[in-house]
């Protein structure tokens, strides 16, 4: 699904206008954004739990080489699905 696609049925289920509904998912995404950016954790209950990780340095190759390399550490986002969510999917 895209982000029109999304919007669109954001419109369509609320009863809004497509307009309302993208401000209403660019405001869902920069909020989210800018929590994880802080290190927060976002919780939605039945939905699922945005939380920021970090991933330790680590060695790997160059595929054209075959040269060692050092990836260094990062920080990445994860998403756990909550029970609901898990359960739909089923």
């Amino acid at each position: 699904m895209t982000k029109a696609e999304l919007i669109g049925k954001i419109a369509s289920e609320g009863g809004i206008t497509k307009s309302q509904a993208e401000k209403a998912v660019d405001g869902f995404v920069a909020a989210v954004s800018d929590a994880l950016a802080k290190g927060d954790k976002i919780t939605l209950v039945g939905f699922g739990t945005f939380s920021v990780g970090t991933r330790s340095e680590r060695e790997g190759r160059n595929p054209r080489t075959g040269e060692k390399i050092s990836i260094p550490a990062s920080k990445v986002v994860k998403f756990k699905a909550g029970k609901t969510l898990g359960e739909r999917i089923k």
